[in-house]
């Protein structure tokens, strides 16, 4: 079996190991539903049609991903440019660096205020919690090209986009990457904590709106969502990597 397939195999079954240990603690123990429902009666809640489960989870997806590929298109860019105009760097790297120690939940009021509410202004608390993570990285990564090999292609006449395509690009994907993952671990928070503060729809609001009602399988359920959909954005970062870095052998 290929190392790689035995690799996500390993992966199925641990989670599938942890849905049956699950279903025994609350079964052999048992504990109230209300309390900790198992893995049966959480996925049970599916079937509840007045929960507009689709509706829900094509919300916080839309804010997860959208506020997650504006900060990787931005946080490239950026990083491209930092590299490009060294003074630049110098004034924007630091005042970036002094926003991101700022709480971004703590700014997400301030987000409702001034952009009302509804999927952009998660979408943009998504976009400013994963957006620096890919500029440092991305940066770094620019950055660290072997000087003799740049040498090399200024020798050849090599022009700004050819060095930056063909030698610095490719030597910073492992770097992106790194970035990326990061990224999507912290963009779906950040749409959650959107949806927590001010919103009606999204699989956040759900969650909040269960609470009252003490619906606890409904929210579990919400929260699995909320994981799977953490994990397609995560898995399909990893996909990628494995295309673009792994599989041709690039290291940083």
């Amino acid at each position: 079996m290929p190392s790689f397939v035995r690799g996500h195999l390993y992966a199925v079954l641990a989670h599938v190991g942890f849905l049956v240990f699950w279903q025994l603690a609350v079964s052999i123990g048992k504990v109230p539903t209300y309390i900790l429902p198992g893995p049966i009666d959480t996925f049970l809640a599916l079937g509840e049609p007045s929960y507009n489960w689709l509706r829900h989870t094509w919300i916080t997806a839309l804010e997860i991903f959208g506020g997650y590929g504006i900060a990787v298109v931005v946080g490239v860019a950026l990083a491209v440019l930092f590299v490009w105009i060294p003074a630049l760097n110098a004034a924007l790297m630091p005042l970036l660096i002094t926003l991101n120690m700022v709480p971004k939940v703590a700014m997400a009021p301030l987000f409702i205020i001034w952009f009302s509410y509804g999927v952009f202004p998660n979408m943009l608390i998504a976009f400013t919690i994963c957006f620096f993570p890919i500029v440092l990285t991305t940066y770094r990564g620019l950055v660290e090209v072997e000087p003799e090999l740049l040498d090399l292609v200024k020798s050849l006449k090599g022009n700004r986009w050819q060095i930056f395509t063909k030698i610095q690009l490719p030597g910073s994907l492992p770097f992106l990457f790194s970035g990326m993952k990061v990224a999507a671990v912290l963009a779906v928070a950040g749409a959650v904590v959107g949806e927590f503060i001010a919103s009606d729809s999204g699989l956040g609001y759900f969650l909040l709106v269960q609470q009252n009602a003490l619906n606890t399988s409904a929210m579990m359920m919400a929260l699995l969502l909320i994981t799977g959909l953490g994990v397609l954005l995560y898995g399909t970062v990893a996909a990628l990597e494995y295309v673009f870095v792994t599989r041709k052998g690039i290291s940083p």
